[in-house]
């Protein structure tokens, strides 16, 4: 049967379009009109946008929330050996976190409290002998050169008229910035506790996240995190050990006072306050040299501790670290270099359990292929050996 043909309208504005076909779908190729897709796609990606823009402005106000549970993840890592510890010995899980936690913060602030009375005491005595250290290079420097250096009286009153008027702001930006750290602190210390005391509870509480055929893979990559953080906390209580032998021997040497304290003071602060520890931790020696011997001995002491830490950033961490952490002297000093200028001061500190930890991933999950038999992997023999 033969359909009925179509009919043409005699409207003179018609422009051809027959009855009975209808009009060309929104978004066809013969029709103006936009697809019926079209706004509800732009309204999908204002809102796209929006949502953007307001997460990345959240992770930015939440960027000191995150290095916060960062420390306190690396810390329980590190504890979590103590602690386990003492759970295998009757321990409760709580109770031997708290334990570790706490001792822990007790020996800290033994050390704090041993060297603390010493710094305010060398601090006061550096103030009152600052005026006559002044005088002594005025004199000798307008001996070879004229030049308009006030005098020590005068100097006084112009630090006064200066910096006296901004003293009261100053307190109280170190103030709250005090607070705002003991804040942090009592978070950081709270985090690393939960996790201590959660333990294998908070392990299985991310595996059940995780498919059955990949939780080995987790449990195993959770292992080499612990174990990256262990031998790195190792490595840096052997750099303190050796930094507190030669430095104790150095000040005996020279005859300055406090010297087996001060040595503690200096492995320790150099090997776990990030960046600045190396300079901190050798501005107290340099301080009692100056104020308890002379300039000349504190003299002797700064160039001692400058030389002694490019001998062990350049040649004994990196060796300990390539031994530790299985990790190449060249490569490990290159990723303290690299997080540290990327992430500050926590990202130098935390650079080489991270890059352990990654190495380990890749070795663990991708693929490594036989060697070829070449004289390039290997020295030439030596040939009083080989004709030996």
């Amino acid at each position: 049967m033969t359909g009925s043909p179509a009919t043409i309208t005699d409207d003179p504005d018609d422009t051809g379009t027959v009855v009975g076909q209808g009009a060309p779908e929104p978004g066809s190729a013969g029709s103006t009109r936009p697809p019926r897709w079209l706004p509800r796609a732009l309204l999908m990606g204002i809102v796209a946008v929006f949502v953007g823009i307001f997460a990345w402005h959240a992770l930015g106000a939440l960027e000191s929330l995150w290095v916060a549970v960062l420390i306190a993840f690396f810390l329980s890592l590190a504890l979590e050996p103590a602690t386990v510890w003492l759970v295998r010995r009757g321990w409760r899980r709580p109770a031997a976190a708290a334990v570790t936690l706490l001792g822990s913060l007790t020996a800290i602030g033994a050390v704090m409290a041993l060297f603390g009375n010493l710094f305010v005491q060398q601090v006061v005595a550096l103030g009152r002998t600052l005026p006559e250290y002044y005088e002594t290079l005025r004199t000798f420097v307008l001996g070879f050169v004229d030049l308009p250096l006030p005098e020590r009286d005068d100097l006084v009153g112009q630090g006064l008229d200066q910096f006296g008027s901004d003293l009261a702001a100053s307190a109280l930006v170190v103030g709250s910035a005090l607070l705002s750290g003991l804040f942090w602190s009592i978070t950081i210390l709270l985090v690393a506790y939960y996790l201590l005391a959660a333990g294998p509870r908070f392990r299985r509480a991310v595996c059940r996240w995780v498919p059955t055929g990949h939780q080995d893979e987790v449990l195993h990559l959770w292992g080499v995190v612990q174990r990256k953080v262990s031998d790195y906390l190792g490595t840096r209580l052997v750099l303190a050990v050796i930094s507190t032998i030669v430095t104790c021997v150095f000040l005996l040497i020279l005859r300055t006072p406090y010297a087996f304290p001060l040595a503690v003071f200096v492995g320790v602060v150099s090997q776990f306050v990030p960046t600045i520890g190396a300079y901190l931790g050798g501005a107290l020696p340099v301080m009692v040299a100056l104020t308890g011997q002379g300039a000349w001995q504190a003299g002797a002491v700064l160039v001692f501790v400058v030389a002694y830490q490019q001998v062990e950033n350049l040649w004994l961490a990196p060796m300990l670290s390539e031994r530790a952490l299985e990790m190449n002297a060249a490569v490990s000093l290159l990723v303290v270099l690299a997080f540290g200028a990327v992430f500050g001061a926590l990202g130098a500190f935390l650079a080489l359990p991270i890059a352990a930890t990654i190495q380990a991933m890749a070795t663990t999950y991708l693929q490594r292929h036989e060697l070829i038999e070449s004289h390039m992997f290997s020295d030439p023999e030596d040939r009083w050996v080989a004709a030996g």
